[in-house]
């Protein structure tokens, strides 16, 4: 361990004391700085072979201890070190190229393991997710367009871009959102634009959550929401929309999603996919993620999702980058979930919330230190489904804007 230390941490400091409390010292002083604690000798073995589940089983059992700090700065130094370098670290690189044998099996999700897969995170109890979300429960990456929004102000943009993109022109076009979450997209796109949605998810608390929220607001004759996999759909819509679902997909499923869209989308519409992604290539899903957070989930390279695309005979009309913005949106996120922190651990218990710690300062640290960003592409039929530049996306954003500040 104290190898592979010395070689993976060359900036900044890392602290370590050993079972026997003996101390070591890693990195060049230059940057960030954190300390850990290794409980025994057994946690000391078990991140040797396999750090990438180990470490946060290890935080969460507290075999691995943050001295002087947080999990934040522990994961800070790690993965400025080695997050986009782990191919020269052996043990990583190793780990990696296991996960992508077992990625066929792994993201089969067929319906069943879909379903079961969605629970897992989904069906958590409700309030956990009121307690660290916006009011709306986006849970999904914002739009800062200064980046010093509040989260509820960066969420509000977010749809109203993703909107913007959907080209809403017209009141009563008919559209499918896929992956509705708690419904806060599918209810502002009936609110604000006049849309006619119905809105589609696999997690029994969700869809139970947006039917309440329909019928309170007086929008349940403008939006539906069911309990249905998306290749189940057998309708057409005008406008497709699906905001961070697509992680939950599995490369082996990519080619089916895309031909499901082209089947259910109207020849003249035009869809628009919102996606976590990464910039250096294909890889596999960190095996702790996988375990505890998203079982069956993945976040592509666009290389492994333009070839589907192409295939299934859809055309790309757009496609954005949204780099640092889902680091701030998580730090919003971990900043609310330690406030409310005391609270979440009644729900549940010390241990799940050191899960979530982990789950939330390593997120974003994926987006801000490694090779994570989030996509947005443009789907259409035709060519000529949408203007021919994308100033009609600004002018229908401002245009919104504009009338909810004047309200």
């Amino acid at each position: 361990m104290d190898g592979i230390l010395r070689d993976s941490i060359r900036r900044g400091r890392l602290r370590v004391v050993w079972p026997d409390d003996s101390e070591s010292q890693y990195g060049d002083g230059n940057g960030p700085s954190a300390a850990i604690k290794i409980g025994d000798s057994k946690t000391l073995l078990r991140l040797i072979w396999n750090p990438a589940l180990t470490f946060g089983e290890a935080y969460m059992d507290q075999g691995v201890v943050p001295l002087d700090g947080s999990i934040y700065d522990v994961l800070n130094v790690l993965l400025v070190n080695v997050g986009r370098g782990w191919r020269e670290v052996s043990v990583l690189r190793w780990n990696v190229k296991l996960g992508m044998l077992q990625r066929r099996f792994e993201q089969a999700n067929h319906l069943h393991k879909a379903r079961r897969n969605v629970a897992h995170h989904y069906d958590l109890n409700g309030r956990l997710y009121s307690l660290f979300l916006d009011r709306d429960r986006q849970y999904s990456c914002a739009y800062f367009k200064r980046g010093d929004e509040t989260l509820e102000e960066a969420q509000t943009a977010k749809k109203r871009h993703i909107a913007a993109k959907l080209l809403l022109n017209k009141p009563d076009l008919s559209v499918l959102d896929i992956g509705c979450g708690w419904g806060g997209m599918a209810l502002t796109l009936a609110r604000e634009y006049g849309a006619k949605v119905t809105g589609i998810t696999l997690s029994g608390e969700q869809l139970q959550e947006a039917r309440t929220r329909a019928a309170a607001e007086g929008l349940s004759d403008r939006v539906t929401f069911e309990l249905m996999d998306y290749r189940a759909v057998n309708q057409t819509f005008d406008r497709i929309v699906s905001v961070g679902m697509f992680e939950h997909v599995g490369v082996p499923n990519y080619q089916t999603y895309f031909e499901t869209i082209k089947r259910c989308l109207k020849p003249d519409g035009v869809a628009l996919l919102h996606s976590i992604g990464r910039f250096d290539g294909a890889s596999a899903t960190n095996p702790w993620i996988a375990k505890y957070i998203f079982p069956g989930g993945y976040s592509p390279a666009l290389s492994e999702v333009l070839g589907p695309i192409e295939q299934s005979g859809l055309q790309t009309a757009d496609i954005e980058i949204l780099r640092l913005h889902y680091a701030k949106t998580l730090a919003h996120w971990r900043r609310r979930f330690a406030a409310n922190r005391d609270a979440i651990a009644a729900l549940y218990d010390e241990r799940f919330c050191r899960m979530f710690e982990f789950y939330l300062a390593g997120s974003e640290l994926a987006f801000r230190v490694n090779d994570h960003m989030n996509f947005q592409i443009q789907l259409t039929h035709r060519n000529d489904a949408t203007p021919l530049t994308r100033d009609y996306m600004v002018e229908a954003e401002r245009a919104v804007a504009y009338s909810q500040a004047a309200d």
